[in-house]
């Protein structure tokens, strides 16, 4: 399964510790990581090395210079799919992953979508508009069946 390619991408904080709750399956597969550059993950490059990629930290909260941040990483989300070209795009989300999502669908990858735990009830932002065309949208509380009815309900990644 070395070939693979499978890129494994979400934003930092609790999303990322999701995310690599998955790190078995890095080594299976030809694989990438993309997270934010922050503090807490430039630690990262030394594990992962040129497997590794990282997009411009952002945050709903900075209304007026989120959208240009968001419009960056998404022209740097095509050049790291042009780089690697994965077959499988697997993610928790959030804004981070967004991007890489839709080109990957539009170039033919796998969409592979893991709702948020800290979602009990209520539909993330990315989760509704992966949701839409996730080749495979999973959630990990048996309540967001309701919400996503043509969701898997998979238990926790922790």
């Amino acid at each position: 399964m070395k070939n693979k390619k499978v890129l494994f991408i979400s934003s930092t904080g609790g999303h990322l510790k999701e995310l690599l709750q998955l790190r078995p399956l890095f080594k299976e597969y030809d694989s990438y990581l993309i997270t934010e550059k922050t503090e807490s993950t430039k630690k990262l490059k030394t594990e992962f090395k040129n497997k590794m990629g990282y997009l411009v930290y952002g945050t709903k909260e900075h209304f007026f210079i989120y959208p240009f941040k968001l419009l960056f990483n998404t022209f740097k989300s095509f050049y790291y799919y042009i780089l690697f070209h994965p077959k499988y795009i697997i993610t928790t989300g959030a804004h981070t992953a967004g991007p890489m999502c839709v080109i990957g669908k539009l170039f033919g990858s796998k969409i592979i979508y893991i709702e948020t735990m800290a979602n009990i009830y209520k539909k993330t932002v990315t989760g509704k508009l992966i949701y839409l065309f996730a080749d495979l949208f999973l959630v990990q509380w048996e309540s967001m069946l309701k919400l996503y009815p043509k969701a898997i309900y998979a238990g926790f990644i922790f």
